[in-house]
């Protein structure tokens, strides 16, 4: 006799439906707090049922992973279904119903008829708990980031225009930038043009022995001649420097922040067990690698490599009835976008090196050369370096478990 648990998860609180095959109502919704007791209550009660018990829940958002884990543990068989699986099955009526009740007889009814396929969900450990986590908080830091630099560079060009243009120094291990360090001293265009050139040279190599930058008596030149022509909006005055000051100020915090993020996000990848083998491939650096060892999780949850490609959202998709059938089809997107956006920029970055011996660089190479649109052969690149991906880490974790 088979039991099924739908739970639809909110913030705080699930609700609860039990049913059995052919429709046999075991336990009408009902709600659960996310409390230690009230969960120990449902898992003892779910135990309790006759027969086996399983639990189905959409692994949505990060509200059901607590309650995952805390049955996991308790000894209930727990499976996460993606929600668009959910989402799709049984559409079979023109009423829409939209409910926590609803919802959850519709999860419940979904794992009897998808019994044999349910996956049972394995909680990642604390250490991928926390790399996810943080992976998040580093794609919010980078989006801050992006905003508080055009914000600043929309300032400048009130005050100094192109000053964010005068240096390619790369960024430093802390966040910062050269020429965000020089707008905070010289940041409007009259603290240079009202200088002799002798005298700005003079100062702008103090400038530079003072934050570690080389200096270069040419650039002094450069930099000195480009300012006398510039004009600028807003006038030298306290009120303009206050302004300049504190949107260099946020950049600054919100730079070193996500450079701390990026430092804490190595030091757990390499925790993991498949670290070595992720970071020896093409297009996986000091960033990336962490990024999809992040998002991807532990890979041997995943039955083939159909399964990852799907949950990545980069599988092709169908479209073919009767004698249509589409040639080409969009991919799902059904997966993380945090996820798709590493993929496509290691994607860029093979483009970029161009590695001859990767297979992946040379499959999009080919795609590329038949003239498929950019979006065609980076994602089709994606997806193959996902296969590899899940093929290597896998085989590489069998080796380790053997030995």
């Amino acid at each position: 006799m088979n039991n099924v648990a739908g739970i639809d998860v909110s913030k705080g609180k699930s609700m609860v439906s039990v049913l059995r095959p052919f429709g046999e109502v075991v336990a009408k919704p009902f709600s659960v707090g996310h409390t230690g007791s009230e969960l120990k209550e449902l898992a003892d009660y779910l135990k309790s049922l006759d027969g086996e018990t399983r639990v189905v829940m959409e692994h949505t958002g990060r509200y059901y992973e607590p309650v995952a884990r805390f049955l996991h543990d308790e000894g209930v068989f727990v499976s996460a279904v993606n929600p668009k699986l959910i989402k799709d099955y049984g559409n079979n009526t023109l009423r829409k119903v939209k409910t926590d009740k609803a919802d959850s007889r519709k999860i419940a009814r979904y794992g009897i008829d998808n019994w044999a396929e349910l996956r049972q969900h394995t909680p990642m450990d604390t250490i991928r708990m926390q790399l996810k986590t943080l992976n998040r908080q580093q794609s919010l830091y980078s989006k801050t980031k992006t905003m508080m630099k055009n914000n600043l560079i929309a300032l400048l060009d009130q005050t100094y225009p192109g000053v964010n243009a005068l240096f390619d120094s790369p960024v430093r291990e802390d966040g910062s930038q050269k020429w965000v360090d020089f707008a905070t001293t010289f940041w409007h265009v009259d603290c240079v043009r009202n200088m002799s050139l002798t005298a700005f040279a003079e100062r702008y190599r103090k400038w530079c022995k003072r934050h570690g930058y080389n200096f270069s008596q040419s650039k002094a030149v450069e930099v000195h001649a480009g300012a006398q022509d510039l004009i600028a909006m807003l006038p030298r005055d306290a009120l303009t420097k206050t302004m300049v000051r504190q949107a260099i100020d946020a950049l600054n915090a919100v730079s070193a922040s996500l450079e701390r993020l990026k430092a804490e996000m190595q030091a757990l990848a390499a925790q993991l067990p498949e670290y070595p083998v992720v970071m020896t491939m093409h297009g996986v650096g000091d960033s990336l690698g962490p990024q999809l060892m992040a998002e991807l999780g532990d890979v041997t949850r995943f039955t083939h490599r159909n399964a990852i490609t799907a949950f990545a959202g980069v599988d092709p998709g169908a479209d073919q009835s009767g004698t249509h059938e589409a040639k080409s089809t969009r991919v799902s997107k059904s997966g993380p976008p945090e996820l798709r956006r590493a993929l496509f920029l290691v994607m860029d970055c093979l483009l970029k090196t161009q590695p001859q011996d990767d297979p992946v660089y040379r499959f999009m190479d080919k795609k590329r050369a038949e003239g498929k649109p950019y979006l065609v052969y980076m994602t089709a690149g994606a997806n193959k370096f996902l296969r590899i991906y899940y093929g290597r880490v896998k085989e590489y974790l069998a080796q380790l478990e053997n030995s």
